[in-house]
């Protein structure tokens, strides 16, 4: 091999590995067919190159039971942290992938609600017994992500699992149009079935702008008035305070999705959460009963262990 040649498969694979260029990209750039690229980058692998190595993020057990029982609930599961927020939502959600397999059974009605982790969950879980899989929450779009909608479409393609959708956005102008959509028929009865979960998996945010995805969504004055009435964090677009007390807002009446009475009568909630700032939102969610099982990050279960008495 000319020494050419050996630049150009590290240059193609830094371009693929590092930079995260697709294949198409590569070839219009270096003016070769994506065949070649393809190729190249089998090559690099073959002779050392590239060399891939597959980390299943660490989760301590024991750690996680000790926390469990201090908290008083039924179940923490801890993955490690990442080098940036994209690393960890990907650990977290692996944990959380074994988290739902392990307490979907066979004839099980599950609630989703959408946040970026459980839609990456979604593709670890593989396959799910024959269940009834229920939408939440509206849709609520996020630049570079998915939605609730796109969600729930993923399980319908799953085999035996039917879908109970909520052809609406999550947040609605008013609360006299949330209470016309709550009341379409397919929306309506979707809602019901929340009445009657054997599981829910949802995501637990801080309130603030950087950590839920409702926040950026309303007003600077509902900001304001929720935080003001004591809002620590929110949950399907529902807040609450520090107790797990429902924070009853003007935005509380635009939402369509899941209560948080709905999720406290449900047998098995799994809520996840990472990072340092979403430590007071779990600890309220399992004080107000709407957790039994939290997925976590490394970081949230040090912030955990500050928080709770010895």
């Amino acid at each position: 091999m000319t020494q050419n040649e050996s630049n150009l498969l590290v240059e193609v694979s830094t371009d693929y590995y590092l930079d995260g260029k697709s294949k198409v990209e590569i070839a219009r750039d270096r003016g070769i067919s994506r065949f070649q690229v393809a190729r190249l980058l089998a090559q690099a692998r073959d002779q050392g190159v590239v060399r891939i190595e597959i980390t299943p993020p660490r989760v301590d057990g024991e750690r996680g039971a000790r926390l469990a029982a201090r908290l008083g609930v039924g179940e923490i599961l801890i993955a490690a942290s990442g080098e940036d927020t994209r690393a960890t939502r990907e650990n977290v959600a692996v944990e959380l992938a074994r988290a739902a397999r392990a307490h979907i059974t066979e004839g099980a009605t599950v609630g989703v609600s959408w946040s970026r982790t459980v839609e990456a969950a979604v593709r670890h879980i593989g396959q799910l017994p024959q269940c009834d899989v229920v939408q939440l929450v509206g849709a609520l779009p996020v630049e570079g992500s998915g939605n609730s909608l796109a969600l729930i479409n993923t399980f319908e393609q799953m085999p035996g699992v039917r879908t109970w959708p909520v052809w609406s956005p999550l947040l609605v102008a008013d609360a006299a149009t949330a209470a016309g959509m709550r009341r379409q028929p397919e929306i309506a009865d979707a809602l019901a079935r929340a009445d009657h979960l054997d599981v829910a998996v949802v995501a637990v945010g801080h309130w603030s702008e950087r950590t839920s995805t409702v926040f950026p969504q309303i007003s600077t004055e509902e900001q304001q008035a929720a935080t003001e009435a004591g809002a620590i964090a929110e949950c399907s677009g529902r807040l609450f305070d520090s107790e797990g007390r429902p924070v009853r807002t003007s935005l509380d009446e635009r939402v369509v999705g899941v209560t948080l009475e709905q999720l406290a009568a449900t047998p098995q909630v799994i809520v996840i959460g990472y990072g340092a700032a979403v430590a007071p939102g779990l600890v309220a969610a399992v004080h107000g009963g709407v957790a039994n099982t939290l997925v976590v990050d490394d970081t949230a279960a040090t912030a955990l262990e500050t928080l709770l008495p010895d």
